[in-house]
C-alpha cells in the first residue's frame, strides 16, 4: 500500500510562514509559487485554507493590529493620570512588537497598495491619534512639555518604538522588560516637565 503524504498544515503554521517570506521578499514580490516552496506543500494545499496571499496579509497585520489595539484598552491605558497612561502604553507597545515581531515588521512595511494595505495604514493611524490623544491630555495636565509639538512628539516616540524591527532580535541579556524600559526612560524623559 502506498502512504500519500498529507497536507499538515494547519491555517497558523501556513500563516507564519508567509509572514516569513513576505519579511524577507516584501508582499509585493512574493507569489504563491514562493509561498508553496517555503511551505513544502502545493499551491492548491495554500487555497484549502485560504483564498490567497491578501487574506494571508489581512490574517498578519490583523495580528499585529488586534495586539497594538488591546493594549488601548487594557486598565493601565485608561485609568490614572494621562502622563501613566502614556507610559503604560508605550511598554506594553514594545512587548507586543517584541511578542509579535514579524507580524509587527509586516504592519510597519505595508506601503497601500492593495485595500488591505490601506485598511491597514488607516488603522495604524487610528492607534497613532489615539496615542497622541493620550500625549496631549499629559500635556494638558502638566506632566508633559507644553513647548513640545504632540504630533511630532507622538511620531518620534513612535519612530523609536517602530525602529525596534529593524535591528532587535532576541538574545540573552536583554529582556523585553529592560528593552520597555529603556524605551519609555528615553523618549518620555525627554518629554516630562521637571518638578
Amino acid at each position: 500500500m502506498t502512504t500519500v503524504k498529507r497536507d499538515t498544515y494547519t491555517p497558523e503554521t501556513l500563516l507564519s510562514v508567509a509572514v516569513q517570506v513576505f519579511n524577507e521578499r516584501g508582499y509585493d514580490g512574493t507569489s504563491m509559487e514562493h509561498l508553496s516552496k517555503a511551505a513544502g506543500i502545493s499551491k492548491s494545499s495554500i487555497y484549502h485554507h485560504v483564498t490567497g496571499k491578501e487574506e494571508l496579509l489581512r490574517r498578519a497585520v490583523s495580528r499585529a493590529l488586534d495586539g497594538l489595539f488591546a493594549v488601548l484598552a487594557e486598565q493601565g491605558a485608561v485609568r490614572g493620570r494621562a502622563v501613566e497612561r502614556v507610559e503604560y502604553v508605550t511598554r506594553r507597545t514594545v512587548e507586543v512588537l517584541v511578542a509579535e515581531l514579524p507580524y509587527v515588521t509586516l504592519l510597519l512595511r505595508v506601503r497601500g497598495n492593495t485595500r488591505t494595505e490601506r485598511w491597514a495604514l488607516e488603522r495604524r493611524r487610528e492607534f497613532d491619534h489615539q496615542v497622541a490623544d493620550l500625549l496631549g491630555a499629559a500635556a494638558a495636565e502638566g506632566d508633559l512639555r507644553a513647548d513640545v509639538d504632540i504630533r511630532l512628539a507622538t511620531r518620534l516616540l513612535f519612530g523609536m518604538v517602530n525602529s525596534l524591527v529593524e535591528w532587535y532580535r532576541p538574545h540573552p541579556g536583554t529582556t523585553p522588560d529592560q528593552l520597555a524600559d529603556a524605551v519609555v526612560s528615553m523618549a518620555l524623559d525627554g518629554l516630562r516637565t521637571v518638578r
